[in-house]
């Protein structure tokens, strides 16, 4: 649904995307996380052709991106932390607005979200609260069943209760839709993202599917019989490397059960046991980008 090439956007001197090839599967509900200035916001509006690339390819729905037209346009539903509204008309007025401009727009789900959301319509934009205007922006790019919904950082600065709302209705309707949300959040996309791709600093450190990456990064403590048991280097596969007493921690970022401990014993002395245990999106990002920047130094 999306592809990138070797995209690169620069700022004077400094590059705000390096080199950046991404793919977003058909279908798919991708999350693009990353610390903030990481680059996904820069990402995102040139996709929208809101922002020219300096090099490289983007493609949306194969098109290029810098020739969108207005009949991909109508297939693209697309919200922004910080979109801006007509804050002089209702609610009623900006939905009316909008409807001729969508010819599949579902006057129907129109209506099932303003229940659900509990909007009032008749109340001009610029009276409702920041929570309420996101659910707005939400209703206004899923009434017309889109095929793409982007999503850029949707939901910062809400209270987990709006969130969990929002959440829960998208995912409620998302359907046959492809969606590309970006978040610094990690836990509000942990559970609903199948494919996910982490971004540091302009680069694409990995994608992959949620599903393998769960299976790929584990969290590993070994039990020894004494201190200093790390016989050599250790893998470089091997993150967050702590030894406290008699018990050894990693993050095992190519984990497979296959050999385990052989694997293990071969690379530490006096092995007595050996545990594994998941890891949170939250932790695993933690770890990958901790050991970025010592790389970088």
């Amino acid at each position: 649904m999306i592809e990138t090439h070797a995209l690169e956007k620069k700022y004077r001197s400094c590059g705000a995307l390096k080199g950046l090839s991404l793919s977003v599967p058909r279908g798919s509900a991708f999350a693009l996380v990353g610390a903030n200035g990481a680059g996904k916001t820069t990402l995102i509006k040139i996709l929208m052709n809101l922002i020219q690339p300096t090099s490289g390819t983007a493609e949306v729905m194969a098109v290029d991106s810098r020739r969108l037209s207005p009949e991909q346009f109508r297939c693209i539903g697309y919200v922004s932390e910080n979109q801006e509204l007509p804050t002089r008309l209702s609610v009623v007025a900006y939905l009316k607005y909008l409807r001729p401009f969508y010819t599949d727009w579902d006057l129907t789900l129109e209506r099932e979200f303003l229940a659900q959301f509990r909007l009032p319509t008749d109340r001009k934009i610029q009276d409702l609260s920041h929570g309420m205007r996101v659910k707005l922006a939400l209703i206004c790019a899923l009434a017309f069943r889109p095929t793409l919904l982007i999503l850029d950082e949707p939901f910062s600065g809400l209270d987990p209760l709006v969130r969990d709302e929002l959440m829960e209705g998208l995912a409620a309707h998302a359907g046959h839709m492809t969606i590309l949300i970006s978040s610094h959040e990690l836990t509000e996309v942990e559970g609903f993202a199948t494919d996910i791709g982490f971004l540091d600093k302009g680069k694409l450190l990995f994608q992959e599917s949620m599903e393998t990456l769960a299976d790929r990064i584990q969290q590993v403590t070994v039990t020894v019989e004494r201190q200093g048991a790390l016989n050599g280097k250790k893998p470089d596969s091997w993150l967050d490397f702590r030894q406290v007493g008699n018990v050894l921690t990693f993050v095992d970022t190519q984990f497979s059960e296959c050999d385990l401990g052989e694997r293990i014993r071969s690379r530490i002395d006096g092995v007595r046991g050996i545990d594994v245990q998941p890891m949170s999106l939250r932790s695993i990002f933690t770890s990958i980008s901790r050991a970025t920047r010592q790389e970088q130094g």
